[in-house]
């Protein structure tokens, strides 16, 4: 049976994360053969191009952990509606210098969590933008915009029982897009 490495790429640098904490109760729904590596992106220079000929050891490890996956995971939150600082600065550094994007080709899923009704539906489309420039082909539905409130996890931290199918239905057809494109 093969073995899926999924990148994930959580947008919040905060300790107790809302979208940290979504990527790790997801991470309970895959089968046994999804493993996962979360991409650490808080210690990431800003980018800039004259670093392009000799990118940090952060940059060098986030591109190579990329390079490793068979496909990428985003949970964003939305800032300010679009997404944080720190997501675009990661997505830069991995996707230069020009003809060398780490991003290229690899399957992606998008999701993402908060406070408000409408869950980052805008930080997730202006992502899917981006990810689209990249040549990432990003799972289109269904769509995840989760409203991060009571009863979304259960005691245990793992997904509640009232979001547990749409959102095991939406890992199912993560996994799919995932095989077919890796």
């Amino acid at each position: 049976m093969a073995q899926y490495n999924i990148a994930v790429v959580v947008g919040s640098l905060r300790k107790d994360s809302f979208n940290k904490k979504l990527a790790k109760a997801l991470e309970k729904l895959f089968p046994a053969d999804f493993s996962f590596t979360h991409l650490r992106i808080d210690d990431l220079p800003l980018y800039n191009q004259d670093d392009d000929g000799n990118p940090s050891e952060p940059v060098k490890r986030i591109k190579g952990e990329i390079a490793a996956a068979q496909g990428l995971l985003f949970v964003t939150p939305e800032y300010n509606r679009s997404i944080p600082g720190v997501l675009k600065n990661a997505i830069d550094h991995a996707s230069r210098p020009y003809g060398q994007s780490a991003w290229n080709g690899k399957p992606a899923g998008v999701i993402g969590t908060s406070v408000g009704p409408i869950g980052s539906a805008l930080a997730q489309q202006h992502l899917r933008n981006i990810l689209a420039y990249l040549n990432v082909p990003t799972l289109g539905q269904p769509e995840a915009f989760i409203h991060n409130k009571e009863g979304l996890y259960d005691a245990n931290g793992d997904i509640g029982e009232a979001s547990r199918e749409f959102l095991q239905g939406w890992v199912n057809q993560y996994v799919a897009w995932v095989k077919k494109h890796a």
